[in-house]
């Protein structure tokens, strides 16, 4: 059985649910620059702006779902992260989307405003018969409504094909108590990822993926704008380490 997401649209690391007019991006790590020293040519404030932007004239969604940790420092929260944070909702409200924070393990400063939600998980409306109940969280501990499918972040999941490495999204069937998961790439440029490459399952953080032979990757060509959705780590595995000319034992 593989997952079910017929519903879904990948995008650059974002997720567009047509049925329930809502894109679903995670993990933006606001303030990850403040708190490395690193920055992006644009800025991190820009580079979110900008991508969110293209998104929201494309797709022109009724809502944006954050599927947790908007910030990226546990313990306080700048005054630039909050500028950040309230441009990226002034952006969103400035084309008639709503905001929904689902509230991850990073967002302990994160409060509701008048322009915008904060919830520990999030069931999308709207969904046809045919499509999955299907909550939103950010995938940190296990979630407390019941689901067929759990979209969550949490990992930021990334793969290496031919030397190059992208982030990636992972659909895993019958993963956590029969429900299949969809996890995110991390929505920052910025935000290190686990690379799933040789990952099991013990190795990603999120309870909501215990194993990962059957998750299947779909990863988003920016220059041929599509989505590339690969066969189950268990046989795509031995595909990528025989392209490299390696022997590994599976």
């Amino acid at each position: 059985m593989y997952v079910t997401d017929t519903d879904l649209i990948y995008r650059s690391r974002a997720l567009w649910v047509p049925d329930a007019a809502t894109l679903v991006i995670s993990d933006l790590h606001i303030g990850r620059d403040e708190a490395s020293n690193v920055q992006l040519p644009l800025g991190e404030r820009d580079d979110l702006l900008q991508r969110v932007q293209t998104h929201l004239k494309e797709v022109t969604p009724e809502t944006v779902v954050v599927a947790g940790d908007i910030f990226h420092r546990f313990d306080t929260v700048t005054s630039s992260s909050r500028k950040t944070l309230a441009a990226l909702i002034d952006t969103c409200v400035d084309t008639g989307a709503e905001c929904i924070f689902v509230r991850g393990n990073h967002d302990t400063g994160l409060e509701s405003t008048h322009n915008t939600t904060v919830v520990d998980s999030y069931t999308l409306e709207g969904l046809t018969t045919n499509s999955p109940q299907t909550v939103i969280c950010h995938g940190h501990t296990e979630p407390t409504t019941t689901a067929e499918r759990y979209i969550i972040g949490h990992d930021h999941p990334a793969i290496t094909i031919e030397g190059k490495r992208h982030p990636c999204f992972l659909s895993v069937p019958n993963s956590y108590q029969n429900a299949d998961i969809i996890m995110l790439p991390a929505f920052s440029r910025l935000a290190a990822g686990v690379s799933i490459n040789a990952a099991s399952g013990s190795d990603l953080q999120s309870p909501l993926i215990t194993q990962l032979e059957h998750a299947r990757p779909t990863i988003y060509d920016n220059q041929a704008a599509e989505s590339l959705s690969f066969p189950p780590l268990q046989s795509f595995r031995t595909m990528l380490w025989a392209q490299q000319g390696l022997l590994v034992n599976l």
